[in-house]
Parts: C-alpha cells; structure tokens; sequence
C-alpha cells in the first residue's frame, strides 16, 4: 500500500548559494529517513536537481542505494532512472517511491545493474547525474556481491571508478551536468584524499569541473573511542566530503571562413 505522505517538502527550503552546504538536520519529510547507512541528506539531491535540471528531465542514480535520490526526483517532476548491484537496496528503493501525492509526478525506473557499465543506456540519454557512490570499503553494503565498489580497497576502488566516470561521460548529455559526493578517509595516520582522485579521474574522462563544495558532516560517530584515539594519535576527526559539480562540455565545432575549404585542391 502507498504511503500517505504528511509533509512532503522541506520547511523554508531555499536553494544552497555558496560552496559551503551543512544541514545539521538531514531531512525527514515524505518516505525520507537515516536508515541506510551513509545515504545522503536530501537536501543534497534536492538542491542539485533543481539547479541542474528541469521538470521532465531524466535523471541517473546509477549509486541508488537507499533511494534518496530517487524520492526527491519523483517529488520534483523529473524523471529517475536508479541503478545498484545489491539486491537489497534495489528492494528499499522500491519501498521508499511508493507514495502519491499531487505534484509528484516524475517517473521512477529501478533496475538492477552495474554503474560500470550502463549498457542499457544510449549515448547521450541523460539530462542530470546525481550520485553518492561507496567510499571504498569505508562502510561495506553487501557480503561479497559481484560489483559491489564497497568491497574494494581505495587503489582497486579509484581503478574502478575510471570505468564509472567513463560510463558517466558516454550516458550524459552534452552541456548536461554530474554531480558526484565523495569523501576521504586515513590509513595509518595519514589522509587519503580519495575524493580528488575521483575528481581526476571524472576530468580525465572528459568532465569539466563546474563547481567544487564543502559538505560538513553531522552526526558523525565521534565516540568516547575515537575522541581518545584521536588525541593519543594526533589526528583529527573527518568532518567534510566533497560534493563535485562536473559538466559536459559541448565544444562546437571550429567553422571555415568562407574563403577557406577543408578540401584538398587539386
């Protein structure tokens, strides 16, 4: 059965004008809830979409998980396409979309698949990607599933990932946007910039870097634990992810004066 959505927007939203976003409270209007570890706030989703796209535009999670993205898509008009590996994601998704209510009327299509390879899709099919994918093996979302990007360690993840961004370029359409949330993490000590990586790896495939953003973390697991081992280590506490803005850049082709011809003379 659907479920009767009591409020289904956020009170006083306004659109994010800096590149500084921190919502010390995540969201909890229609299905939205801090269930699936790590999903996002939808305030992230919410304010992307309605920057980056239209209504009616189609849109690409193909990093569904708990179906944040999802949701917002349908409240916003546009149409979603949500992709994940795990089985149990995929069936949350569904559980989290099966609402109505007048004005949300965008389109949601759930399907298993690998965000390596969107074979499904056309070139150039997508108005707006709008994803959170795993941080390496930071937080592990299956048992093993084959292609799960939650199992890999960061130097088998960021090699993967070139096949993500390599994907994302082909499916999205030119002057269309990419907006990917990445985070870090430490080995040994020691800061791990994963994030930048991945934001080379996306510019190497062909993105051009729209905006950069600071997402301060709430709510992180700043135990009594790691508060102790952070003062008998020396390090500090992650607090921040990077959310990347990339476009697709459509570069025209250079036209020929009329005195000129690409033709070999004779």
């Amino acid at each position: 059965m659907a479920k009767k959505i009591t409020k289904w927007e956020p009170d006083n939203f306004e659109l994010e004008m800096t590149t500084h976003w921190s919502f010390p409270k995540r969201g909890d209007w229609a299905t939205h809830d801090a269930k699936w570890r790590g999903n996002w706030s939808p305030y992230i989703p919410r304010n992307i979409i309605l920057r980056y796209s239209k209504e009616g535009d189609v849109v690409l999670d193909q990093f569904a998980g708990g179906g944040t993205t999802l949701v917002e898509a349908k409240l916003l008009n546009r149409d979603i396409i949500g992709v994940d590996v795990n089985d149990v994601a995929l069936d949350r998704c569904k559980e989290k979309v099966n609402f109505e209510h007048e004005g949300a009327n965008g389109k949601v299509y759930i399907r298993k698949g690998d965000a390596r390879n969107l074979d499904f899709l056309s070139d150039e099919s997508i108005d707006l990607i709008c994803t959170h994918p795993p941080y390496a093996d930071i937080i592990k979302y299956s048992d093993g599933i084959d292609g799960d990007l939650s199992q890999l360690k960061v130097k088998d993840f960021l090699e993967e990932m070139k096949k993500v961004a390599a994907e994302s370029y082909r499916v999205l359409k030119k002057d269309k946007f990419c907006a990917i949330l990445m985070g870090d993490t430490r080995q040994k000590g020691c800061m791990i910039p994963m994030s930048f990586d991945v934001m080379k790896i996306f510019q190497d495939a062909g993105f051009t870097l729209k905006e950069l953003i600071i997402k301060e973390q709430h709510n992180c697991k700043a135990t009594g634990y790691w508060k102790t081992n952070s003062v008998k280590y020396n390090f500090l506490l992650i607090a921040h992810e990077y959310l990347f803005v990339f476009r697709k850049i459509y570069t025209k082709p250079r036209s020929l004066s009329p005195s000129k011809s690409i033709l070999r003379p004779e």
